[in-house]
């Protein structure tokens, strides 16, 4: 018998999920990256697992990369489309739903696309991944109930604190105080609110320990010092400012003309020093005098004086010949050296006597944000992309950073950008491949090198975590993508502060009626590992940081916590009473695949 028409419709979009009666919230995912793909995977965490929210992904119809993008998850639905109009957007069953996110590597295309669904549903939660600043606040203009964030300027700031060897500059405000993340012995104690982590063992991070004294990373209240990566770059960049008259002349000295001209000019010098000694022993003068008339004869020639030996008459008329090569000499050298510099400047030419600096790797996105953050901190950097038109490559040139194109993979780009003497090697392109030659082979250059690596796959960069003691791997789309959730559910997450390869989430849960917290003492919010309660506000009052763990909860109050992911769904599960079931609908859900 042949399949039903509606069958293979649905079996051709991919759909998982029932749809009649279906009166759970509905959010719409487009995207075809790892941002997508966690960004999916955080609603569904977030939400309890009873399956409080339907979700569907638009992706296209052939991956983009090899990396995941969302399409083999389980429990959603799944919609193939290239081109994001209003008939894909009214086939993903947007009309109704309660948010939508546009997570497209392309500003101008998000924003088409925005425009095409409010053509189809006009009161829309609106998630839009955008890089392009000025588009952003002409799309916020345009679409009040919209939350526009950029996934680079979210995980720029964990990729900068990593390759100065600090944590990430993670500020936040929460009523009224100014909270950061920083090492304990960075922070006066009384400034510290409660432990983060446990860093001493590198590869075993404990995050919000039982035993909060023994955590290294504490969360602690700004009050005007600077701290963690600022103080690293202000180290840095006192370092760079002592060494930098002796490099400038160094590097003066030996790039300011080609080897050919140098070789001339010393040949030269060395023959008017022979000359001179022998002008000098005929004359038989001192060797200050012996100085002055060599100078004098090379430089400006001496009146004839038919009286002196002929020894002397010889030494003068070669000398005088000398001082008429040697001054072209000096004119073509500094002609070379000005025009060695321009193009130096202009093609990232980079000498190896180069030193501290931070070598960059791909100028996309993400690359970009690093390179301008670190060069606000007056970081010296070095960027290196295959792509000489790459995103970042006019803002390089704008702020004066060298930029190498070649393949970062090779092992003379990277000696070209003298990654043996630099500080750290911050390998963001969007290929794990490159990524993992680079840091491997800046690695045989100097075996203890920083290197802060980019990898899309979390299970691939353990492996190398353990295979090849490469420390310091980060996710983009990972720390990123529970802020994106979050804007899409309209929960706001208030900072995300991400600790080795752990991102603790910093969040306000509203205690709901009927919920299982709801009566319960502060104490039962707190699980080691998992949950930790960093204030407390009741309805009407002031919000208290430090509150008796035995008051009780009622509904209506608000707990703002320090969370890591799995804690706060289990968190929301017990701030929210548990939904009654629609009488007639069958418990569980039916694959109709």
């Amino acid at each position: 018998m042949a399949e039903p028409l509606r069958d293979r419709a649905r079996r051709a979009t991919g759909w998982r999920l029932r749809s009649n009666g279906d009166a759970r919230p509905h959010y719409v995912v487009c995207g075809n990256d790892p941002l997508a793909y966690w960004v999916v995977r955080s609603l569904l965490a977030t939400e309890p697992s009873a399956g409080r929210v339907r979700v569907t992904l638009v992706v296209p119809e052939r991956r983009r990369s090899d990396g995941p993008d969302g399409r083999d998850l389980d429990d959603i639905q799944v919609i193939f489309a290239d081109r994001l109009d209003e008939a894909t957007f009214r086939r993903a069953g947007l009309a109704g739903a309660a948010g939508l996110a546009l997570l497209h590597q392309d500003d101008v295309g998000n924003m088409h696309a925005a425009l095409c669904a409010q053509e189809v549903e006009p009161r829309l939660r609106l998630v839009v991944r955008m890089f392009n600043t000025r588009l952003a606040n002409g799309l916020r203009e345009f679409f009040p109930d919209s939350a526009v964030l950029s996934d680079a300027s979210i995980a720029a700031p964990a990729f900068v604190a990593a390759a100065l060897g600090e944590l990430a500059p993670t500020h936040f405000r929460h009523a009224g105080r100014t909270l950061y993340a920083a090492r304990r012995t960075d922070v006066r104690h009384q400034d510290v609110l409660c432990g983060l982590a446990v860093t001493t063992d590198p590869e075993l991070i404990r995050v919000l320990p039982a035993d909060e004294p023994s955590a290294d990373v504490v969360l602690a209240e700004a009050t005007g010092q600077p701290a963690g990566t600022e103080l690293a770059a202000r180290r840095l960049a006192r370092a760079r400012r002592r060494r930098e008259p002796v490099v400038v002349l160094l590097r003066a000295l030996r790039s300011f003309a080609t080897r050919k001209i140098g070789v001339a000019v010393l040949a030269l010098l060395a023959v008017i020093a022979v000359l001179g000694w022998l002008n000098a022993r005929a004359a038989g003068v001192n060797w200050s005098d012996a100085l002055y008339l060599t100078l004098v004869t090379t430089l400006s020639g001496q009146d004839p004086d038919l009286n002196k030996p002929g020894a002397a008459q010889v030494m003068q008329v070669v000398l005088n010949l000398a001082g008429l090569a040697l001054i072209p000499l000096i004119t073509a050298a500094v002609v070379d050296g000005i025009v060695n510099a321009r193009l130096a400047l202009h093609t990232g030419r980079i000498q190896p006597d180069r030193t501290g600096h931070v070598v960059v790797v791909g100028l996309g996105n993400i690359g970009t944000r690093v390179m301008a953050q670190l060069n606000d901190f007056g970081v010296e950097v070095v960027a290196i992309d295959r792509n000489p038109e790459a995103r970042g490559a006019s803002l390089a040139h704008r702020l004066g950073v060298p930029l190498i194109v070649g393949d970062a993979g090779l092992e003379e780009t990277l000696r070209a950008a003298s990654v043996a003497t630099c500080q750290a090697l911050v390998v963001v392109s969007t290929d794990d491949g490159t990524n993992l030659r680079a840091a491997l082979n800046a690695r045989s250059l100097d075996p203890e090198l920083r290197v802060v690596l980019r990898l899309f796959d979390g299970d691939f960069a353990e492996r190398i975590q353990r295979a090849f003691g490469i420390g310091t791997s980060r996710s983009v789309s990972y720390l990123a993508a529970p802020a994106f959730a979050a804007a899409l559910l309209d929960r706001a997450v208030i900072a995300t502060i991400p600790v080795g390869r752990h991102a603790l989430l910093v969040t306000e849960v509203p205690v709901m009626a009927g919920s299982p917290l709801d009566g319960r003492p502060l104490a039962a919010v707190a699980r080691p590992g998992e949950v930790r309660l960093l204030a407390y506000t009741r309805s009407g009052q002031k919000t208290d940081w430090s509150a008796d763990p035995r008051m009780v909860i009622q509904a209506g109050d608000r707990l703002t916590v320090v969370a890591r992911r799995a804690g706060l769904s289990a968190l929301l599960r017990e701030t929210t009473p548990a939904p009654a079931e629609p009488a007639g609908t069958p418990g569980p859900r039916q694959s109709e695949e």
